[in-house]
């Protein structure tokens, strides 16, 4: 374990790349490996969530080599064309790189034994299971279909109409990865629309694939066995690591950071939104297209923020930003109330809770329930003086040492080891922008 202090700090000041896209980073690895011919990948995360699902791909039969330049090469085999490893899948702590990967093996004729960390482990796989059994998939999983897991994958996939019965971009994916395999038209239903890389991903590399909005939600349909060509692309700058100098610098009075090249699609820029709600003084510059998802630079200055209610509709767009934002309210004047965040109980800790938690150890006022958090704010520095338990999970950890930044006490993360799975250099790239960041 390596702990990690946030001492009180003044104005954050610069100009940052924060690394690439976490879930693009996986998806470009995956269907590069199940394309024909070559990938080149610029820009790729390399933390280790995204290092593990490279190591899986390798194990599965693709060829995945990183150059000097830090350019990354996928020699994909093909839809259907991926081969039984010869060992376990360790996914680590990556519930996005374990449920994806589970979507592609199941309409491969192959038995895989997946596994992962302790938290990873404890997460249920059920929401994701389901629909592969029904697409012909065999899954033996631990009690409450939870990590090691045994998939016995089918040759003769079955395309399914699925409706998500939560809203999830994992699930989505997978359903339509195991649909790539099958014959004939797999199609997912979103009540809740979820952000969209793997659509824009598989049209990219020459999937056909159809939306349209229908009465019983956004409908994605996937036309099975097509051929993918490997491609050229730059993954974008992640929105949901972007969250935390923006967060930083929103409530450290005196502040302006500029964050450069940050994804921007729709379905992923819920927190720009709010902070611009909450009264964050924030201008997107330079928008243009990188690999087909839309980027731009974003520079924000501190404001006097307050508090307010978050609609519970724009939760997917944010789902991950959630522990940044519980930060700003915190130091913002009044009340902020969040809704529809039961999501936040299944992710790489019950993030919910351990929100709420660190909040109340800080000396913020908080209300807690079963998908909602109301944080009653400071309206500038929070006490703080906490050590805050991260329970290996890497947004808990950079979340609170933001706060630490804008306490009147220091505040420690017990362990700051799960950062690098996300965003390896935060405490460099914080530190440069002016952030007291030291080990007890």
């Amino acid at each position: 374990m390596s702990a990690l202090t946030a001492s009180p700090s003044d104005a954050l000041e610069g100009q940052v790349r924060v690394p690439g896209d976490k879930s693009i980073s996986h998806r470009a690895l995956m269907i590069g490996a199940l394309a024909m011919g070559e990938s080149r990948i610029d820009g790729l995360l390399e933390g280790e969530d995204v290092l593990r699902t490279a190591a899986a791909m390798r194990a599965l039969g693709a060829e995945v080599e990183r150059e000097a330049g830090g350019t990354w090469r996928v020699w994909g085999r093909g839809i259907g064309g991926l081969l039984e490893p010869d060992q376990v899948l360790d996914m680590g702590n990556s519930g996005t790189g374990a449920r994806l990967i589970m979507g592609i093996l199941a309409s491969h004729p192959l038995t895989a034994v997946l596994t992962g960390d302790a938290s990873l482990c404890s997460r249920p796989m059920g929401r994701v299971a389901t629909p592969l059994s029904e697409m012909g998939a065999q899954i033996h999983a631990r009690a409450g279909c939870r990590m090691p897991l045994t998939l016995i994958g089918t040759g003769d996939a079955l395309p399914i109409r699925y409706t998500l019965p939560v809203a999830s971009a994992q699930v989505k994916s997978a359903v339509l990865y195991a649909g790539l395999n099958a014959p004939g038209t797999t199609s997912v239903i979103e009540p809740e629309p979820t952000r969209d890389h793997t659509e824009l991903m598989l049209r990219g590399f020459g999937a056909h694939l159809d939306v349209e909005q229908s009465d019983e939600g956004r409908v994605v349909s996937l036309k099975g066995q097509p051929e993918l060509s490997g491609q050229t692309l730059r993954v974008p700058a992640d929105p949901s690591s972007a969250a935390f100098p923006l967060v930083a610098a929103a409530i450290l009075p005196g502040s302006k950071v500029e964050c450069l090249a940050v994804g921007m699609n729709p379905h992923r820029t819920g927190l720009i939104a709010t902070l611009r709600d909450m009264g964050a003084k924030i201008a997107i510059r330079n928008e243009r297209s990188e690999g087909g998802e839309p980027v731009a630079d974003i520079s924000i200055e501190a404001g006097d923020l307050h508090g307010v209610e978050v609609p519970a509709a724009r939760a997917p767009r944010m789902i991950a930003e959630y522990p940044s934002l519980a930060v700003a309210a915190a130091c913002a004047r009044g009340r902020t109330v969040m809704r529809g965040l039961a999501e936040l109980r299944v992710k790489e800790s019950d993030r919910l809770g351990a929100v709420a938690r660190g909040l109340a150890a800080c000396g913020v006022e908080v209300e807690e329930g079963p998908d909602f958090l109301i944080v009653n704010g400071k309206g500038g520095r929070v006490p703080g003086g906490a050590t805050i338990a991260a329970a290996l999970d890497h947004r808990i950890a950079m979340s609170f040492l933001v706060l630490g930044l804008a306490a009147e006490r220091p505040v420690t993360i017990d362990d700051a080891s799960p950062i690098d799975t996300s965003f390896p250099g935060f405490a460099a790239l914080m530190s440069g922008l002016g952030a007291k960041l030291s080990q007890p």
